[in-house]
Parts: structure tokens; sequence; C-alpha cells
């Protein structure tokens, strides 16, 4: 119960946030979708509460895991651009394998919304039991898992490690 309060209270932030300066019916509104998404998610989010007593996490999270996150968002938009006005539409599209060292629901979830959240990538399918991720990927320039993992998945990983293992 405890930690779909903590969803709740977290949720509701977040909304009061993103619809600031809040009015009662956008309270109202806030307090009803917060409601539903502790009690339909609250046992996914957090079924390790103990892991957010670590202050780390949290410095990993806000200022490691985000920047990246913008940083590989901005220069892969960059990227895909390119491709799209360049007059030969240079794209060599593909799924590849990609292994991760991840085993928690929440960092595989990471991971894999961090994947498809960057341009030219998106995450089709993932195989939790061998680790493994497959991603469509808009220009494969290698097939061989190891080099795929690093190039699209590591940057991501490393930091999700520390936050969610």
């Amino acid at each position: 119960m405890a930690t779909r309060l903590l969803l709740f209270l977290a949720a509701f932030a977040t909304w009061c946030l993103l619809n600031w300066p809040p009015d009662p019916a956008h309270l109202v509104v806030g307090v009803a979708v917060a409601a539903v998404a502790a009690g339909a998610a609250g046992h996914f989010f957090l079924t390790r509460p103990h892991l957010l007593r670590h202050p780390r996490r949290y410095l990993y999270f806000f200022a490691g895991y985000l920047p990246v996150l913008a940083w590989e968002c901005l220069r892969a938009n960059f990227d895909v651009a390119r491709r799209v006005l360049h007059p030969a539409l240079p794209i060599h599209p593909g799924i590849v394998t990609v292994r991760t060292r991840l085993r928690s629901d929440a960092g595989l979830t990471f991971l894999a919304n961090s994947i498809t959240l960057t341009p030219g990538t998106m995450t089709v399918d993932i195989d939790r039991e061998a680790g493994l991720l497959y991603i469509h990927w808009l220009d494969v320039t290698t097939r061989d898992p190891a080099e795929a993992t690093e190039r699209i998945a590591r940057r991501f990983e490393r930091i999700l490690e520390e936050i969610f293992e």
C-alpha cells in the first residue's frame, strides 16, 4: 500500500507541475488520474521500494541519465533529419540484437524506452531470460551483437545499472 501511495503522490505532483497554475478542475482530474495510475501500475513501478532510499540513484537519474538521454535524442534527431534531406536517402534498415546486463523490469523498461525515444531506433521485442533486446535500426552498420550493443544501448545501460540494479 505504501508503494501505491508513493506513486500516487509522485504522479499527482507531476500532474500539478505540468498543469501549472493549478485550478480546481485540473486538481480533481489530477487526483483521478494519479489514483488510476497508482492503482493500476503501483506494483510494477515500485516492486523494490527500498531502492528509493538511496539518494545516489536520484543523482544518477537527474545528473546522468536525463542529460545523456537529451543529448542522444538531439544527436539522433540531427542524424535522421540529415538522412531524410539527403538526395540519396542513405538508410539501411534492419533488426539487430542487443545484449543487456539489466534484469529488473524497471531497468529493462527504461532501456527499451530510451532506445525507442532516440530517433532512428525502436525496441521491437525483449527476451528477458536471455538478456536480449531486438532493435529496429534505421541505419544498420553492424550485425555483431556486441558492437550493436555498444553503439545503441551501452550509453544508457551503464547509468541504468546504477539506478535500478
